[in-house]
């Protein structure tokens, strides 16, 4: 979610929850006040009839076709001490005049006349144009309580997305920034200081990051090229030493081993430095490579291996895949591939190949578990520790892969590891 969006949206809800009270309290409020004034014309109407009545004068008619009406009815000294002087309710009432019942507010007041005899006077003032006065104001109170908050929603809207450009604009920069590539100058001109102190700070920690992985590159190519000849040298001292007849055999046991660790060393200073090369694009030339026949030919020259294990392998060719790649590269991503399948699988395993015209799966058996998804293509990895293995296999697939836009995949499915390669027509 957008943090514009996520203030919009928790504006918004206390907006909804402020102003349905606002609208609440104002409606009740503005009904009160009609519910005042028609009693106080309730009031006015009965003080002017019981003052007449009381000065013996002559009372108005009973209904003067105004909706207004009362009548005045004699009782008992008992009825008066029961029930107040005056009381207020709503009641329905018969109107004559329309020949129908409709709501009425209703004012009943006790009072004695000159013969000192109890009289209720009942006043009432049919609602009919109070109830459609407040159907009007509860729909003009519903309209601008949508229309109102919808308005502050497009103006609050409009201000996040003004106010927000600058950040929107370092979000794009650090969308195109790579540590790989130089780093451009950040055009974001802004008035705000603290838009203006994350322009500095991104700019300082994207030339840092750039300037840390040119020593890296720099570092690794330099300690790659330097380790080969003293590697090489050692390598043909410790074979010439093995030639030697006077050497006893826990001599040459030991000679072995030394030259495995140097040899290991060989290929991970050989590895480092091709990823190094990969990295500064130094495989510039492609051809159209077919990787079903590349497949067959690295299969057959693992087939020996295949055999030592008794490793079963399954060739699915649904259709001819081709790519523009380098053609070593090439040799290197799928061998890399096939060989991770062989050296991590079991003894009697399966390995599975599919191919089809954007795509290349291989699954193995192995470990009965999946590998940590997030650490895999991650130099250096590995899940159980394997005498021959770097270490760098899959993150110099993952290298390949990234150079020419290429997707690899892991999944751990029906008890086998699969690495998927989709290239970028299928996405």
């Amino acid at each position: 979610m957008k943090l514009s969006s996520r203030i919009i949206s928790r504006i918004s809800l206390a907006l909804l929850l402020l102003f349905a009270l606002w609208a609440s309290l104002f409606y009740f409020i503005i009904i009160e006040e009609i519910n005042d004034e028609t009693d106080d014309a309730l009031e006015d109407y009965s003080e002017y009839i019981i003052t007449r009545a009381l000065a013996g004068e002559t009372l108005p008619s009973a209904d003067n076709g105004s909706n207004n009406s009362y009548h005045i009815t004699e009782i008992t000294p008992e009825y008066a001490d029961r029930n107040p002087a005056i009381s207020y309710r709503s009641e329905m009432i018969y109107l004559h005049s329309k020949k129908e019942t409709e709501p009425a507010r209703i004012l009943k007041t006790i009072f004695r006349d000159a013969g000192d005899r109890y009289r209720e006077l009942t006043v009432s003032i049919p609602t009919i144009e109070k109830e459609d006065l407040q159907e009007v104001i509860l729909w003009w109170i519903i309209v601008l309580y949508i229309s109102l908050l919808i308005l502050i929603i497009v103006v609050n809207l409009w201000i996040l997305h003004n106010s927000f450009k600058p950040l929107y604009a370092i979000l794009k920069w650090l969308d195109d920034f790579g540590v790989e590539k130089e780093v451009t100058p950040l055009d974001n001109p802004t008035r705000i200081t603290e838009f203006g102190k994350l322009n500095s700070a991104v700019m300082r920690a994207a030339q840092r990051n750039t300037d840390t992985y040119k020593q890296q590159k720099s570092f690794i190519e330099h300690a790659s090229h330097e380790l080969q000849t003293p590697l090489a040298v050692s390598l043909n001292k410790l074979e010439l030493l093995a030639d030697d007849p006077e050497l006893n055999e826990r001599q040459l046991g030991e000679i072995d081993k030394i030259t495995q660790s140097l040899n290991q060393m060989v290929k991970l200073n050989k590895t480092l430095l091709l990823m190094t090369k990969i990295e500064n694009n130094q495989f510039p030339d492609k051809k159209e490579v077919a990787v079903n026949d590349l497949i067959k030919k690295l299969i057959a020259d693992c087939l020996e291996v295949y055999a030592q294990r008794n490793i079963s392998l399954l060739l699915n060719e649904d259709a001819v895949l081709k790519i523009s790649m380098n053609e070593t590269l090439a040799s290197i991503l799928f061998g890399n591939l096939l060989k991770n399948a062989c050296l991590h699988n079991r003894q009697n395993g399966i390995i599975r190949i599919r191919i089809s015209s954007l795509s290349f799966t291989v699954a193995n058996t192995g470990i009965p578990e999946m590998l940590d998804e997030a650490s895999i293509f991650n130099r250096f990895y590995c899940g159980i520790k394997k005498e021959d293995s770097t270490g760098l296999g899959l993150s110099l697939c993952q290298s390949v892969c990234r150079l020419y836009g290429i997707e690899i995949r892991y999944a751990f499915i029906n008890r086998e590891h699969s690495f998927s390669l989709l290239f970028p027509t299928l996405r």
